[in-house]
């Protein structure tokens, strides 16, 4: 299989001029100021939500200029952290990425296979034979087609000898658009797995929340090595097998900048990612595809070229410096290139392109110098990024958080708390009032236990007289309350499902709970619409299509597929299914339906919407028959061991001989489950009667 290298470029890169390469960095380098300049708003509101979340709010930022008391209340990290907890919950509760994978109506690809005559409907319902799998039973121990079965066919097919016992009736099938679609799934939820993308997805979720917008990167081309040890006439070695996988990554927003005209990732000509990296990192590149080894030591020689941006003291640490030296800026830029330009660089262009095109390329840019540029290596071209937005701002390309929408009401948490503090502190103490015309001048005004004034004049206890300031923390913190609730509605996060104790009102009820617990659910519901729009359905669209671009899994890679994320649905649809096929089993346990039910098929797909693998757990009808002959060995031997047990049962105490174990003898009707009955009185002497004499053998007559 071909290598990404092998399908983006040459190597026929030497002719290329440093000017045409200096034009190409400054070009990439204009766009990545225009950008800058762009989002500089949104940089704004991310060190905003940042400090609130973080508690290191500015004097700026105080409700009241005398606030004394600088505490702050985190509820804006209780609120993001909650939201995360929820979309983390929802959407890989079951320790996979929600992405599934079915067929088109029409699926392009296998309509052949879905269309394709079975023999079956080559026979006529007059057919004795039919074929393996046809579903057809031969009567008990039969091994030929008796002359009545045959008919008409009884001199044709005299000598044809059949298979002894029932025929194969055929395993459970899919449809053959349904099976490509499954393996198509199960490749990818794979390869998602062994590429970490939970944990991936998990850092985008968590910006998401916090800024308002998650990003991740992917997928992109990574060697993977496996490792293999061989044998070879009696001796192991090492030999390591080299395999392309699809790979994720997180890319934080503060190193994302897009087009600043677009409003979406489809509207955008171009993506700049930034990348920070030490000697080490750079040095690696080196190892990868179509980078330039002279452009990488001649950026080692430059030495540092990293700029620090205004916000990352704010970020990384409090008030310590950060350390840039041995730190080289990167720029990765994906986007649109005029052709001419192209062609200067001596890019292998398509054939029939215009100088007046535009092309999708792929270049990495340090100081001035180009590290690599290539043609975009998808097919189709795209933007190998997933933008999900919190909640869409409409005309903003980066979307809004939850500490932005409640960046008013943890503005006045904060005041009214501090205002409490501040107050309590006030009214806690005394405040002192002297009147120096009757102290004594030049003595000190501290005031301990035991602290003697000298006095000159006036009455005692005037000189020096204490006031007591009134206690207004109630009210802050009634303000503190509402400031709160106030939060809840601006979030679509109740207090209570964070774990706030001591709720009152509807939350004090079962039902009160439940209701509020499914009004926090339609905030989620939003978010999570937005996951599945902007992140889980294209990334299974690209993960779908770098599958038929570079995977070798030829059997999962057939047909014209649909990505269908679940996100929200994820769980609730995969328990509905279960449950309705769950009562379906039910239903048809009645003998008289289950001949009109396909029963493998139903536990097949039973077993699908509990993901479990349903060749491994349902058994073809061979090995079905075989456990049906045990299971009814069993039954038979335990059914005859409970026959035995009545006959061991000693009789009941206290009943009279005669009378089964439970009967009533005094029960006129019998209804007491024993025998007696109504019925005339039989007279002595009639057969039957149980008071006659009956003569014991080996006595006389007269003998009792």
């Amino acid at each position: 299989m071909a290598d990404l290298g092998e399908l983006v470029g040459t190597d026929e890169q030497e002719d290329i001029t440093n000017k045409d390469m200096v034009g190409l960095a400054g070009y990439i380098r204009g766009k990545y100021r225009e950008s800058e300049d762009g989002r500089l708003s949104d940089e704004q509101r991310w060190l905003k939500a940042y400090k609130n979340y973080r508690g290191t709010s500015e004097d700026s930022e105080d409700y009241r200029k005398s606030e004394r008391s600088k505490v702050t209340v985190k509820i804006t990290k209780v609120k993001v952290l909650a939201a995360f907890g929820q979309l983390v919950d929802i959407l890989f509760s079951q320790g996979k990425v929600p992405i599934s994978v079915e067929p088109t109506p029409m699926p392009e690809g296998v309509e052949e296979f879905v269309h394709l005559k079975s023999p079956a409907d080559s026979l006529s319902k007059s057919d004795p034979y039919g074929f393996e799998g046809d579903g057809r039973e031969l009567a008990p121990g039969a091994m030929e087609a008796s002359e009545l079965e045959l008919g008409p066919y009884a001199d044709e097919m005299s000598e044809a000898n059949l298979a002894a016992g029932p025929s194969k009736m055929g395993e459970p099938q899919l449809s053959p658009a349904k099976e490509a679609a499954r393996k198509m799934e199960k490749l990818i939820h794979d390869q998602l797995l062994d590429a970490s993308a939970v944990s991936e997805l998990r850092k985008g979720l968590f910006e998401q929340c916090l800024l308002g917008t998650g990003i991740v990167k992917g997928p992109f081309n990574h060697t993977k090595t496996i490792h293999r040890w061989s044998s070879d006439g009696g001796s192991r070695y090492y030999d390591p097998e080299e395999k392309l996988v699809p790979r994720l990554s997180h890319v934080s927003c503060w190193d994302l900048y897009p087009d600043p005209s677009a409003l979406s990732l489809e509207d955008a000509e171009y993506i700049i990612e930034r990348h920070r990296m030490n000697r080490s990192q750079l040095r690696s590149l080196r190892n990868r595809p179509f980078f330039d080894v002279d452009a990488i030591e001649a950026c080692l020689t430059m030495g540092s070229s990293y700029e620090e941006r205004y916000f990352e003291n704010d970020l990384y640490a409090d008030n310590d410096p950060i350390y840039n030296e041995d730190r080289f800026e990167v720029l990765e830029y994906w986007g649109v290139l005029d052709a001419k330009m192209a062609e200067e660089i001596q890019l292998d262009l398509p054939k029939n392109t215009s100088p007046l095109d535009q092309i999708q390329v792929n270049a990495w840019v340090c100081g001035n110098e180009i590290l690599r540029v290539v043609l975009n290596p998808f097919v189709p071209e795209r933007l190998p990024y997933q933008v999900f937005p919190y909640e869409k701002n409409p005309y903003r390309f980066f979307g809004i958080g939850v500490p932005e929408n409640m960046e008013d009401a943890q503005l006045l948490m904060n005041g009214h708390v501090r205002m409490a503090i501040d107050n309590l502190a006030l009214a806690g103490n005394l405040i002192f009032e002297v009147d120096e015309n009757m102290m004594v001048p030049g003595q000190s005004m501290d005031i301990y236990p035991g602290k003697i004034f000298r006095r000159q004049s006036g009455a005692p206890g005037t000189g020096i007289t204490g006031i007591k300031f009134p206690s207004t923390a109630v009210e802050n913190l009634q303000m503190y309350d509402k400031a709160r609730q106030l939060a809840d509605e601006e979030t679509g996060i109740p207090s209570i499902v964070h774990g706030q104790t001591g709720v009152t009102g509807t939350g004090r009820t079962a039902a009160g709970l439940s209701m509020l617990m499914g009004s926090a659910g339609l905030g989620i519901k939003t978010v999570i619409k937005n996951i599945d729009d902007h992140l889980l359905r294209p990334l299974g669209e690209n993960m779908f299509m770098w599958n038929m671009q570079f995977s070798e899994d030829e059997d999962a890679t057939m047909g014209d597929l649909e990505i269908k994320p679940k996100g929200t649905t994820s769980v609730m649809m995969k328990e509905v299914r279960s449950q309705r096929l769950t009562m379906l089993l039910q239903t048809v346990s009645n003998p008289m339906l289950a001949p009109f039910v396909k029963l493998p098929t139903l536990i097949k797909e039973l077993a699908i919407a509990q993901d479990m693998e349903p060749d491994e757990l349902v058994n073809d009808t061979n090995e079905a028959q075989i456990f049906a002959e045990i299971l009814r060995g069993l039954n038979g031997q335990t059914t005859g061991e409970e026959a035995a047990a009545p006959s061991e049962q000693q009789p009941n105490m206290g009943a009279p001989e005669g009378v089964p174990a439970g009967a009533n003898p005094t029960d006129p009707t019998g209804v007491g489950g024993g025998t007696i009955g109504t019925g005339t009185t039989p007279t002595p002497g009639e057969g039957g009667f149980t008071g006659n004499v009956t003569p014991i053998t080996g006595q006389g007559e007269g003998g009792v």
